[in-house]
């Protein structure tokens, strides 16, 4: 099978749209037409090199190159072919990605993290999860790796059925694309691993794709008040619109307002969703944080970043704790389709969330609209 696909070939360089060969499924394995896809920042942080590993990390794996690599982690689409001793999927089936994929017997998943499933170990490894062996080339007949194993960026892919969702027919793809990273991620860092109370005080830090959806999981939770920070205005403005009571350019202009308001208590909750999350940043977000409060970094830094700023004495006296979160701490298989319920009942919002559809030729110019401000979040639409 052809299909046109957006992939980079090195650091710093735009989305190039090429046409690819897709093999056969193997077994576990199926072809999905993904339908929609979301313009996820985590795929910006392929191009700026900030979730790339280091060149030692490929010479240990004995791997060439991190590169090509066909973008996308967030999508969902229709299966048009299932590969040998697939049960649980069928021609027609509509699915959801899951960029965590769960095999449902690790030591993980069996306990009720799926998020922390062995296989998420293969992320950016090229070759399939299922036996390590390609099914997608270039034309000239070298193999290209799958963001996420998904490679969502792409009219068609070869999946492993342990990194896919079974949705209902009803649900529009648009949306169910978005549930399978943004939304989850950013509702479950709120909800999930915040754990957001009644009458809390939740400071969200960065409003984009995540942070627009804990912004929403902290509302749903019922926050007293919720505090978005965002130095892009439009972004700020649609904050409120998601549930934020109130917005700040920046963690620096908030935090008087936010002792005012607390009567000096500061926040129970402030979760780190900026685009890019700098050491020097966590400084100013655990000053935000009151005593007993949690502090969730869900935000991705720089592999090579090792060194934060936090005043360990408030750590312990304040009795302060951080904690990291993927996928929002969630269990993809129930949690995404419990979702996507939420969206239809109409108390979880996603159409609101897009901005602007792009078809694939025009990636590049989603990716600049997400830079400069633009789009809460773009989603590219095959047909």
């Amino acid at each position: 099978m052809k299909s046109k696909a957006a992939m980079i070939h090195g650091l710093n360089q735009e989305w190039s749209v090429e046409e690819i060969d897709i093999q056969a499924p193997k077994k576990n394995e199926v072809i999905v037409h993904w339908r929609a896809a979301g313009m996820c920042h985590s795929d910006e942080h392929l191009v700026t090199g900030d979730m790339v590993p280091p060149q030692e990390y490929w010479e240990f794996m004995g791997l060439k190159d991190f590169f090509p690599m066909i973008g996308g982690h967030e999508g969902a689409g229709v299966v048009v072919e299932v590969g040998p001793d697939v049960t649980d999927l069928a021609v027609g089936d509509h699915v959801s990605a899951s960029f965590v994929p769960s095999c449902g017997r690790c030591r993980y998943c069996s306990t009720g993290r799926q998020n922390l499933c062995d296989l998420g170990s293969q992320t950016f490894i090229g070759g399939m999860i299922t036996d390590g062996t390609h099914r997608h080339f270039q034309k000239n007949g070298e193999p290209v790796t799958l963001m996420a194993k998904l490679g969502t960026f792409s009219e068609y892919a070869c999946v492993a059925t342990n990194s896919l969702i079974k949705i209902d027919k009803d649900i529009p793809l648009e949306a169910a694309a978005l549930v399978s990273c943004g939304v989850a991620t950013g509702w479950g860092s709120a909800t999930a691993r915040a754990q957001t109370k009644p009458g809390d005080t939740v400071v969200v830090v960065g409003v984009g794709g995540i942070g627009m959806n804990a912004v929403q999981g902290a509302k749903m939770a019922g926050a007293k008040r919720i505090i978005a920070i965002d130095p892009v205005e439009f972004k700020r403005e649609k904050a409120m619109e998601f549930g934020a009571t109130h917005t700040f350019s920046s963690m620096a202009e908030a935090l008087p307002a936010v002792m005012e308001m607390t009567w000096g208590q500061l926040a129970d909750r402030v979760i780190m969703t900026p685009g890019v999350l700098h050491g020097e940043m966590m400084g100013e977000g655990m000053s935000l944080a009151g005593k007993g409060s949690t502090v969730v970094v869900t935000a991705i830094s720089p592999m090579t970043s090792t060194t934060a700023s936090i005043n360990l004495f408030e750590l312990a006296m304040w009795q302060k704790e951080v904690k990291g979160t993927i996928f929002g701490s969630l269990n993809p298989r129930a949690d995404i389709p419990a979702l996507l319920d939420m969206y239809r009942s109409g108390t979880l919002k996603l159409d609101e969330l897009i901005t602007k559809r792009y078809p694939l030729d025009q990636i590049n110019e989603g990716y600049r609209a997400m830079r400069d401000g633009e789009n809460i979040r773009g989603v590219i639409v095959n047909g």
